[in-house]
């Protein structure tokens, strides 16, 4: 039983095939205790909407597959920025900006419960996973 629902940030090369940003997710999900079933989306950048593993991936999972501009996701502060997409894509981050972005992350609260993993080998896909902090509950005060 997942605790809550989690998003999945994906950077990828072109070309990468379902198969690896799965069992890339299914990897990074169970690192901890996550399954596939606690997924709601994968968030990438928009350049990368209509990569055909992406696509793939997302609707093997049964998910939308998010995208938000560069411009978006270079505004957002990461553990693990990085140059190779920041030459590719215009970001220093994919996969951690998208999964924040993705679940309120940015300006709002968000926190990466996987942060950054690469696919082995050749590393042809990124993935991090995110997921809304909880609200504390506020009570009112009685004087």
């Amino acid at each position: 039983m997942n605790a809550a629902p989690v998003v999945v940030g994906v950077g990828a090369r072109r070309g990468v095939p379902a198969a690896e940003v799965l069992t890339l997710i299914a990897d990074s999900l169970a690192s901890v205790s996550l399954t596939p079933d606690a997924v709601t989306a994968l968030a990438t950048v928009d350049t990368k909407a209509a990569e055909p593993g992406l696509a793939e991936a997302a609707r093997q999972l049964g998910v939308p597959l998010l995208t938000y501009p560069a411009a978006v996701l270079a505004a957002v502060s990461v553990p693990h920025p990085s140059h190779a997409p920041l030459a590719a894509a215009g970001t220093p981050s994919v996969a951690e900006a998208a999964a924040l972005t993705a679940a309120g992350g940015g300006p709002g609260p968000a926190e990466l419960v996987v942060g950054k993993r690469k696919s082995l080998p050749g590393a042809r896909a990124t993935c991090a996973v995110a997921r809304a902090r909880a609200t504390p509950h506020r009570t009112e005060e009685r004087p």
